[in-house]
């Protein structure tokens, strides 16, 4: 995955059952690494060793701009992820759009309670490499064909102040991906046999219109176990 990645949710309070943006409006937000108010933030082997029970998740890399300190993000039922994730994570595409399994959940910690925010979710390629299952495995079979524009899902929540997204598990279930190019419902679009990761934004809303201005804070969470590869049907039987 590259070291830039632009987020550029819509102008609006969407919240129709279909919550998601395309990646070419709106305002945009660069995580560089160049950025000197923004720093990556890795986890440490205690919060591995911490996160191995679903009570306590694992914690992730993160990209923070200043401002968005001290936010924390758990995935839930990392075990169940993990578990996926040993043997080759997938995650079945249709034209009409599949939801993904696992769930996305999480729990998020340390908002300000009376701040709005705007919680999204868009899912990058991992790698530039096409994939093959033969062999009972998964190998590299040649370059990748070139990603579709990127678009975000939007919470339907959003925006909501912290004290809402900290009161419950955050899911994600309702977003859904596909594999048709010409796709009108604002599902994310992905190819076939291609590895992705899924990565959560939490941007501070703004005052006027909720959804902010170019200079936004925000921050990006990763959970590396939540890679997968785009399938039109499973391929792995384990």
């Amino acid at each position: 995955m590259g070291s830039q990645a632009s987020i550029r949710p819509h102008g609006r309070n969407s919240n129709g059952p279909s919550d998601m943006a395309d990646s070419e409006e709106g305002f945009g937000l660069q995580n560089s690494p160049n950025d000197p108010e923004s720093k990556d933030l890795h986890e440490s082997k205690a919060e591995k060793q911490n996160g191995s029970s679903s009570k306590s998740p694992s914690s992730q890399t993160t990209y923070i701009q200043q401002g968005m300190e001290g936010i924390k993000v758990y995935l839930h039922e990392r075990e169940l992820w993990m578990k996926f994730h040993e043997v080759g994570t997938e995650m079945i595409i249709t034209k009409a759009g599949r939801r993904m399994f696992p769930s996305f959940k999480v729990k998020v910690t340390g908002l300000n309670p009376k701040t709005k925010y705007i919680l999204l979710m868009d899912v990058v390629p991992a790698d530039d490499h096409r994939y093959k299952f033969a062999d009972n495995k998964w190998s590299v079979t040649g370059k990748a064909e070139p990603a579709m524009p990127g678009r975000l899902y939007v919470h339907p929540d959003s925006p909501a102040t912290g004290a809402h997204w900290m009161r419950q598990l955050v899911s994600f279930q309702k977003l859904k991906l596909t594999n048709n190019h010409l796709d009108p419902f604002g599902h994310i679009i992905l190819n076939s046999m291609h590895k992705y990761q899924p990565r959560i934004h939490i941007v501070k809303a703004d005052e006027n219109n909720g959804f902010g201005s170019k200079n936004t804070a925000f921050c990006t969470h990763v959970f590396p176990e939540t890679a997968f590869i785009a399938v039109t049907s499973y391929q792995n039987h384990k």
